[in-house]
């Protein structure tokens, strides 16, 4: 408490107008708590905490959120800023088509889209045919061009030679790829080294894929290039993420060291005792294979779960079961930017407890993604605050409704 008072006044000497936020509750990134209230100075959080402790502080705006639950801003663990729902446009098509211009357009809409619905910082998994616009569409967001979240980017993802698409093409012809290739230990350093220097924030590479359209998924790089790849990026400060989704594909990402694994649909018990005894946190993008099979003609509150849907609530279990961490992460651009949302309510849907979604989507995901100053309603954190209105440890769809959005002190929406 006496740190926050001298907070306070410093930031009050140094000019800075204090603001104060009244919600009806607080959720701090780790808690509930009722009859809370927090300051912000500048861009820093300088008080949270019981409202009577912020009694004799003097503001020069108070915004009353009545009704409301105060929160972190959301960080959304997997997400492509450049891509738009596949019932509108295929992928296949975004990736022939559709320029990285035209694509870069359309991100600033879904960025936007998504600050509005809570996410403040978002972990983007691969440009998908885009090289590296998405550093392009992340500058513009840090240099004020275009609102949007905080982005973590990682550039094309790294996938073995002949693994990905657009595939069906014969021999002769050459198309552009939703990825970048590498095969072998060198090839794999060069590949994860210079994509570093092209500034991503995080390596994403696939442990295993579909090799012919049509055909199951196999694992695809070797464990010694998968080490290779885990250990070049760890000599630099940066860490890996895993597209991986059979046993073998995730075993081999797993003792690589890497720090997530992107959808694990076909996780075993024994491959989530590994993830847990070594760290290892699983991003399930549920919301993702949700709207693939309506997509494909499932209407969910009409027919019988689709096999698919059936398989993730089974692995998804053995992942609860086991207490792997959970990272929050929908994949949305599969599905609308701005509906971020579904996927908490899948995950509550599919057995989670609203608290410990709402962790996972705040203070866990700072943790995981190594954002020391988010993720958590504290003295000295940024102030990337949203409100919902309602209760979402009551129901967890009211994360639909948000209501107000600061991002670094800056109000977004009110």
């Amino acid at each position: 408490m006496k740190y926050a008072v001298l907070l306070f006044i410093f930031f009050i000497q140094l000019g800075f107008s204090q603001t104060l936020l009244q919600p009806e509750r607080v959720f701090d990134g780790k808690t509930m708590h009722d009859h809370w209230v927090v300051v912000i100075t500048g861009n820093k959080i300088t008080y949270a905490g019981p409202s009577s402790g912020a009694a004799n502080l003097k503001f020069t705006k108070t915004i009353d959120l009545a009704g409301t639950t105060l929160m972190p801003g959301i960080i959304e663990g997997h997400s492509h800023i450049l891509l738009h729902p596949y019932n509108e446009t295929s992928w296949n098509v975004q990736v022939l088509k559709e320029s990285p211009a035209e694509r870069a357009i359309r991100a600033t809409n879904h960025a936007k889209k998504s600050l509005m619905a809570g996410v403040t910082t978002m972990r983007d998994l691969g440009s998908e045919g885009a090289g590296y616009t998405d550093l392009s569409v992340k500058k513009s967001i840090d240099e004020g061009i275009i609102p949007g979240p905080r982005l973590l980017v990682a550039g094309p993802a790294i996938v073995a030679t002949g693994a990905y698409g657009p595939k069906g093409f014969h021999e002769g012809v050459t198309v552009p790829l939703g990825a970048e290739t590498a095969s072998g230990v060198p090839q794999c350093i060069e590949t994860v080294r210079r994509q570093m220097g092209h500034g991503i924030d995080e390596v994403k590479v696939y442990a295993d894929y579909r090799w012919a359209s049509g055909e199951p998924s196999h694992a695809t790089f070797l464990q010694e290039e998968l080490d290779a790849m885990v250990a070049t990026a760890k000599s630099a400060g940066k860490y890996v993420t895993a597209h991986a989704g059979t046993p073998e594909g995730m075993l081999r990402a797993i003792n690589a060291g890497v720090r997530t694994i992107e959808h694990g649909d076909g996780g075993t018990p024994e491959v989530f005792k590994l993830m847990k005894s070594k760290g290892v946190g699983l991003c399930p993008t549920i919301a993702a294979g949700d709207a693939i099979s309506r997509y494909s003609g499932w209407r969910k509150d009409v027919d019988p779960e689709p096999e698919r849907i059936k398989q993730k609530r089974a692995s998804f279990k053995s992942a609860l079961d086991a207490g792997v961490k959970i990272v929050f992460g929908g994949d949305v651009g599969v599905f609308p930017h701005g509906e971020n949302y579904r996927e908490m309510e899948l995950m509550v849907d599919f057995g989670m407890k609203p608290l410990d979604v709402l962790v996972s989507a705040t203070s866990g995901n700072a943790h995981m993604f190594d954002l020391d100053d988010l993720g958590v309603l504290k003295t000295g954190f940024l102030a990337d605050i949203i409100a919902v209105k309602g209760n979402p440890l009551k129901d967890i769809s009211v994360m639909k409704d948000v209501s107000f959005v600061m991002k670094d002190g800056v109000i977004y929406k009110d």
